[in-house]
């Protein structure tokens, strides 16, 4: 009986042993944020970002110069004129709000599609990095709910791929 005990203890131990040190995880969004191909790419969206907004106040500036322009002379104008200018200043405001919206929507798929070209170039590291330290499973970290910290590879990675992708 001890035998059999001590062979199902040795068992479980080695069993236990291959697969203690095979999970491990890793911080995507790190990764994307602190790598120099990420940061680049996050300081390239800034400025575009920086230089959207920048416009998009200079152009809501001359509407409301135009507006301010149009209701001093409202006395003055005709009301046919008045309401012509009116109508106009109202199309160039929905006409703003709109470049807005595409300035805002393509901003956000540029953004997107960084990531997605980032993330394929860090996966392919990632799998060689597993085969080569025989690693069976990587989880993103944003699913652990607690590790050990020396599990996570998420520098190691990004020391990699700063050397991989200039």
């Amino acid at each position: 009986m001890k035998k059999l005990l001590l062979i199902i203890i040795f068992l479980f131990a080695s069993t236990f042993n291959s697969f203690a040190d095979t999970p491990h995880f890793i911080d995507y969004k790190k990764i994307l944020n602190t790598s120099k191909v990420g940061a680049t790419a996050q300081k390239t969206l800034q400025n575009k970002v920086s230089a959207e907004l920048t416009k998009f106040k200079k152009l809501e500036e001359n509407i409301r110069k135009e507006e301010a322009e149009i209701i001093s002379q409202k006395k003055v104008l005709s009301k046919e004129e008045y309401t012509k200018k009116v109508e106009a200043l109202r199309k160039k405001v929905t006409d703003l709000q709109k470049d807005k919206q595409k300035s805002s929507q393509n901003i956000s798929k540029t953004r997107n599609k960084a990531r997605q070209d980032l993330l394929k170039a860090v996966n392919p590291i990632i799998k060689k990095y597993m085969e080569d330290n025989k690693i069976r499973i990587i989880i993103n970290k944003q699913s652990v709910v607690m590790g050990d910290t020396t599990l996570e590879i998420t520098d190691k990675i990004i020391t990699i791929l700063n050397k991989e992708l200039q």
